[in-house]
């Protein structure tokens, strides 16, 4: 096989800390001859001669999930309709650890006794009514909880299943097309399918970003990238209001739960028709 460009390195290469060896072929020498040549070889020498080269540091090393050292993320350009969730919360991708009890509780504690709308009960009822087994099916086994992604229907598409943004995302879940291609959706229309795409979406983005529930929102809307490289939730109003708002409608879907789920991880079952 042919590597591009391999044999222009090769005539380019610099020269080498070894030293170079010529060959010729000689006979071997009969049991009659004369004295032998002993070599003696350094063993100190020979080691630092085939030891492998140290390389540099990297300038800028990228931890683990992929944030640069000491990015923050910016303030948004606009202001959003929760930016005083954000005083309250820290957006940082580092700064997870008991976060989400905390974010819960600033949902209701904006100023001027503000707090962030979530759908109401009855809404949310209806769509764990006609897609509640969708949603179970596709959770088992996950680390996505029925009562999240109920709260990502919720907000995303108000469960219209032929719903469609200006961005082109389609559906329950409102899946794009490189989404719904990277996760087997074929027709982000169809419910099942869906429901199928967005969890399996969500369940990436839980092993990503450590089950954060915050990083793992601002993810599915704003993409995993856009999370990392600004060191967290991006300083974007769509997904700053977002991230609250999914919060909200997670605190009133939980309680259609037989028994409340505690963690967005967390298994559920829905309450039966009635």
């Amino acid at each position: 096989m042919v590597v591009p460009g391999h044999a222009i390195a090769q005539e380019q290469a610099p020269a080498s800390d070894y030293p170079v060896f010529t060959f010729k072929r000689i006979s071997a020498s009969s049991p009659a001859a004369g004295k032998r040549i002993t070599v003696q070889i350094d063993p100190a020498e020979q080691a630092r001669r085939l030891a492998a080269p140290t390389l540099p540091p990297p300038e800028n090393p990228i931890p683990r999930g992929g944030a640069a050292p000491g990015v923050a993320p910016a303030a948004p350009a606009a202001p959003g309709k929760y930016d005083w969730f954000w005083t309250a919360v820290s957006p940082a991708l580092g700064d997870g650890a008991g976060r989400f009890p905390q974010a819960l509780e600033a949902l209701t504690r904006g100023p001027n006794g503000q707090n962030v709308a979530a759908p109401r009960l009855q809404a949310l009822k209806d769509i764990a009514d006609a897609h509640g087994a969708s949603i179970l099916a596709a959770t088992v086994g996950t680390r996505v909880s029925p009562a999240l992604v109920l709260a990502v229907i919720g907000i995303e598409s108000a469960g219209r299943k032929d719903a469609v943004s200006s961005a082109g995302a389609v559906g329950l879940m409102q899946l794009i097309p490189a989404t719904a291609d990277r996760f087997g959706v074929a027709d982000r229309v169809d419910p099942v399918q869906n429901i199928k795409g967005g969890v399996a979406y969500l369940d990436w983005l839980m092993g990503e970003f450590n089950r954060d529930p915050l990083m793992v929102l601002a993810a599915y809307n704003a993409g995993e990238n856009a999370v990392k490289n600004n060191g967290g939730v991006p300083p974007y109003s769509e997904t700053r209001d977002y991230v609250p708002k999914v919060l909200a409608a997670w605190a009133v879907a939980r309680g259609l739960c037989l028994t409340p789920p505690d963690l967005v991880t967390d298994g559920c079952v829905f309450a039966r028709k009635g």
